[in-house]
């Protein structure tokens, strides 16, 4: 058990694989457990879920710097993506960072209609950005923590879908200028996996199809069970995707905790910790949560720490329940 900003995590020393999987505060964990035993005994009713749903969009625009009228939900963040990317003209050149994750380029890679995906690195996206028709990125890579040019992508005049999965939760952030803003749950959020959020800007929306329009997405969900004509929200909810109701649950408990914290504080602990491990390593610092070493993670993990191996090198992710302890140990395990 470790106490992190005034709650309990029952995170055992040495867990550094919040980039894979984060860890629930221990009150997010309960809830979940509280209307899983309602739910085995017929307790739950299908409209009390939307009360979280509600609540944990509110609380992810929060965390993002939008509007949280501006905010569709779903399951995943392909779902979201596969939206955006079959609305966009045939022929849209799409720019994208080499080794991106794929849910975040895919989707426009499977669409035809002559739109073009093009890779290039990282350090390139924000000179190279006025290029193309749009850009799709992640703010913090998956595979080693690098951080996209915001300023310069926000300076491109380039339309932008920005991937916040990696972001979220340890990097303070304002996208409201973004023309969308993508993120799941289940990593620094510490939420189950089940919920995804997508921002659009009011001029972006035409730009985005509800290919997946279904009852959820009307203005009143429950008017919109049964019968055509087809009859959508006026908001971002227009492209809501149906809640995976227990998901919601764990995400309405930890994010409005999470968006209630001083984000920058939890920033500087996460990349504190971070940089005092590439210290260790004799590496200069990265100013990321995320790093990637070249060391092979058998030593690690036989030492008991939890990390992942991408893109042929270990990854090791520090949040704001990680500590010193956790450095000593990681580094030990190296020597």
């Amino acid at each position: 058990m470790r106490m992190a900003y005034g709650e309990r995590f029952d995170v055992p020393a040495g867990y550094l694989n919040t980039a894979s999987i984060g860890v629930p505060p221990a009150f997010a964990a309960d809830a979940m457990a509280e209307v899983i035993d309602r739910w085995r005994r017929g307790e739950i009713n299908a409209p009390e879920f939307d009360q979280p749903v509600a609540t944990a969009r509110a609380a992810w625009a929060r965390i993002v710097g939008v509007d949280a009228d501006r905010v569709a939900i779903a399951s995943g963040v392909s779902q979201l993506v596969g939206q955006v990317a079959s609305g966009i003209p045939d022929g849209t050149r799409v720019l994208v960072a080499a080794g991106e994750f794929t849910s975040a380029t895919f989707p426009f890679a499977a669409q035809g209609r002559g739109i073009t995906v093009t890779e290039v690195p990282l350090a390139q996206i924000a000179e190279r950005a006025s290029e193309f028709d749009l850009v799709a990125v992640s703010v913090v890579q998956s595979a080693d923590g690098s951080i996209v040019d915001l300023a310069g992508l926000r300076a491109s005049g380039t339309r932008v879908l920005l991937d916040v999965t990696q972001a979220a939760g340890w990097l303070p952030l304002d996208l409201g200028w973004a023309d969308w803003v993508v993120g799941g749950s289940y990593k620094w959020l510490m939420s189950p996996r089940g919920s995804a959020w997508l921002a659009i800007r009011p001029d972006a929306e035409e730009l985005t199809k509800p290919v997946g329009a279904n009852w959820y997405a009307g203005e009143d969900p429950w008017d919109t069970v049964y019968g055509l004509p087809l009859r959508l929200a006026s908001s971002a909810r227009a492209f809501d995707l149906s809640p995976d109701w227990f998901a919601q649950v764990g995400a309405a408990s930890a994010l409005p905790w999470l968006a209630g914290l001083d984000m920058n504080d939890v920033h500087a602990h996460c990349v504190g910790l971070a940089d005092k491990f590439l210290a260790g390593m004799d590496l200069p610092p990265a100013g990321s949560a995320i790093v990637s070493i070249d060391r092979p993670a058998e030593s690690l993990i036989a030492a008991g720490i939890r990390c992942a191996s991408r893109a042929g090198r270990t990854r090791l992710a520090f949040h704001l329940y990680s500590t010193e302890e956790d450095v000593d140990l990681a580094l030990a395990a190296l020597r």
